[in-house]
């Protein structure tokens, strides 16, 4: 079944094509709100409350293309709520974050260079650091980015360019591109 029928199949009401949605993309939910949340105990809170969001407002999702953006912009808040709550500190954290995936895309890292990429991250700011990760380690676009920041696509391409600007000048130059 394509994937516009199965949201609108889960717009109306169809319990199993949403999950069938949520499903496909189970990975990339768990590896965003880890990043988020740092904790898989938590992650997983994250996750169970996004699903029960989708269920609830579903019906309120304008363009079914825009469906796992959309529902990634929920589970962001979701996890920056679960933060709060926790009174734990916003975003990306701070030095000692980690990413599960233990893989680094080749176009932030030449695969001849291993570079510290957790110290890398620490040298910018924590909004050019969530940018970053989101374009990057989450392979979102730059408008998903802005919709789940609530900023412009402007200010997120600012951002990952002046973050990787001063990751290239720390680094040498060579290692980021």
């Amino acid at each position: 079944m394509g994937f516009v029928r199965l949201v609108k199949k889960a717009k109306k009401g169809n319990k199993e094509a949403l999950l069938q949605l949520i499903h496909e993309q189970q990975d990339a939910y768990y590896r965003l709100a880890l990043s988020y949340m740092k904790d898989p105990h938590d992650a997983m809170d994250a996750l169970e409350d996004m699903i029960v969001s989708l269920f609830q407002s579903i019906h309120q999702l304008k363009k079914e293309e825009a469906f796992y953006s959309w529902s990634k912009t929920i589970l962001v808040n979701r996890c920056k709520q679960m933060l709060r709550k926790q009174s734990k500190v916003v975003l990306m954290g701070d030095s000692e974050e980690h990413f599960e995936t233990g893989q680094y895309p080749d176009s932030i890292v030449q695969s001849e260079q291993r570079m510290d990429l957790q110290g890398m991250l620490s040298l910018v700011n924590s909004d050019q650091r969530e940018a970053i990760v989101l374009k990057y380690f989450h392979d979102l676009d730059n408008q998903t980015i802005a919709d789940m920041t609530y900023v412009s696509i402007g200010t997120v391409k600012s951002r990952i360019f002046q973050g990787l600007k001063k990751m290239r000048e720390t680094s040498g130059g060579d290692g980021i591109d």
